[in-house]
């Protein structure tokens, strides 16, 4: 009797110390998945090289436009199968929503020693095969990424006048089809802040290929 007393005892321990461990555990996963900037910040500023070869921040393309109301500011890139499911969509994103002040500004934060294809020279490539409307950016050295907290691409941080987060995430609720989106979170968060509201959702999870460093 005594030897099964010890066993359960040893057993309800072992489940113990398992559930404290995978909270813990849950509690460093959220932690992570957190880390950056987050809805209220002020996102910083940076000078990174454009396709064109210019160097481009985010003040100045307010001061050579002053109508800008914000930036849709967007970490992608060439290899991933995700990215390039929403590379249309951010044409059509940049189209519709650069007139109204709302420009595409999108980044590309890969290694390219990790992944050859997102080299500057294949972002050019790619830019002139799509016909990117929109400044694409590289993230040499991979120092904005972290500052902003993306850990996918694509990546979307919805950015007021001010730089202030007003929307993270994903752009729409279907990766795979378009014409299948239900919801349309970035459309629909400038929506809501052309109508002096907030963005609801104004966060939810990215889909897509995780950021390439070096291990």
């Amino acid at each position: 009797m005594k030897k099964v007393l010890l066993f359960l005892a040893v057993m309800l321990f072992g489940a113990a110390a398992l559930l404290s461990f995978s909270s813990k555990n849950d509690e460093t996963q959220k932690t992570s998945e957190v880390s950056g900037l987050q809805v209220g910040d002020t996102a910083p500023d940076f000078n990174l090289k454009n396709i064109d070869g210019s160097m481009v921040s985010l003040a100045g393309l307010k001061e050579a436009n002053p109508d800008i109301k914000g930036f849709i500011v967007t970490f992608t890139c060439n290899t991933c199968p995700y990215a390039v499911m929403y590379e249309d969509r951010l044409i059509a994103l940049h189209n519709e929503y650069a007139p109204k002040g709302w420009p595409v500004v999108a980044i590309q934060p890969n290694d390219p020693e990790v992944k050859p294809g997102d080299s500057f020279e294949e972002m050019k490539i790619r830019a002139e095969q799509k016909g990117f409307p929109f400044v694409y950016l590289f993230d040499e050295g991979q120092k904005v990424y972290p500052q902003y907290g993306a850990t996918r691409t694509p990546h979307v941080f919805l950015l007021d006048a001010n730089r202030v987060v007003r929307y993270i995430g994903a752009i729409d609720n279907n990766p795979q089809d378009a014409e299948a989106a239900t919801e349309h979170y970035v459309a629909d968060a400038i929506a809501a802040l052309e109508a002096g509201q907030e963005p609801d959702p104004n966060y939810t999870k990215a889909i897509g290929c995780t950021i390439k460093v070096k291990k």
